[in-house]
């Protein structure tokens, strides 16, 4: 191999044709700029550059977010929905005690009205979901966060006037209350009775509608002579400039000592 002389400077190659420039330091008033300074001195094509990479960054970093947000709404809230709902059916489930299939009906007795976020009752909607929710008493963010609730100025489950409850549109509540049509069940249960409702509307209407939970559903005022429920949730889905809202009336009742009624088989 051939080595040059000691003492000897190597130049380095350069393909050929190629144009070599020589940095060196510029002189100023000021006195000498850097090499380094000269190279990187900002142009405007590298700060229009910088700006827009920032902003690709941004936009990167909120659809992260957006989607995080939209998996937590999806998977995440449904599991602390039926997290809470566990323990809501534990609760109701320890204050009922469990009927004697074939023993006498319990006789009603008078008990205190319901505190806001307590459970009332247990609803049934097999177009929606398997299981059933456990009903909360109140319609405040609160109450509804994990659980439908009950309108405390509506009628109470079986009673003559309108049973109406408020869940949101969220997987874990009334994410598919579209499914829920004409000729379909709603079973409510409580603590001696099942109560077998049949739908009869589903109707989008206005978020200030709320007449559709009146003792006759759109008729404010007037006494009520049926037994009803009434569904309402936001429409669309993931938005709520409409309201859903099912309406079913009472076909017959049925006691808890007579076993499970023959709709939820």
């Amino acid at each position: 191999m051939d080595t040059a002389p000691e003492g000897t400077r190597v130049q380095p190659r350069h393909k050929a044709g190629a144009q070599v420039v020589k940095l060196r330091a510029v002189r100023t008033d000021d006195g000498y700029r850097s090499v380094y300074a000269e190279l990187t001195r900002p142009t405007v094509g590298s700060v229009i550059r910088a700006i827009v990479r920032t902003f690709g960054e941004v936009l990167i970093t909120a659809g992260l977010v957006v989607l995080f947000f939209a998996a937590y709404e999806v998977w995440g809230k449904t599991a602390a929905i039926n997290d809470r709902q566990n323990t809501l059916n534990q609760g109701i489930d320890q204050a009922w005690g469990a009927p004697v299939p074939g023993g006498p009906t319990p006789s009603a007795s008078p008990s205190a009205a319901p505190y806001p976020g307590s459970a009332l009752a247990r609803l049934y909607v097999q177009k929606m979901r398997r299981d059933p929710w456990v009903v909360v008493e109140g319609v405040t963010p609160k109450d509804i966060a994990y659980a439908p609730g009950h309108y405390p100025t509506s009628a109470d489950p079986g009673k003559v006037g309108n049973f109406s409850v408020a869940g949101h549109r969220s997987p874990g509540i009334f994410w598919d209350m579209e499914k829920v049509q004409p000729g379909d069940t709603v079973v409510v249960e409580t603590k001696d009775t099942w109560y077998i409702y049949k739908v009869y509307q589903n109707v989008i209407v206005k978020p200030n509608a709320v007449e559709v939970v009146a003792p006759v559903p759109g008729q404010p005022g007037t006494a009520p002579t049926r037994t009803l429920l009434t569904l309402t949730t936001c429409n669309p889905k993931l938005d709520n400039y409409e309201r859903m809202v099912v309406h079913a009336e009472l076909t017959r009742t049925q006691p808890k000592t007579a076993g499970k009624p023959a709709e939820l088989e």
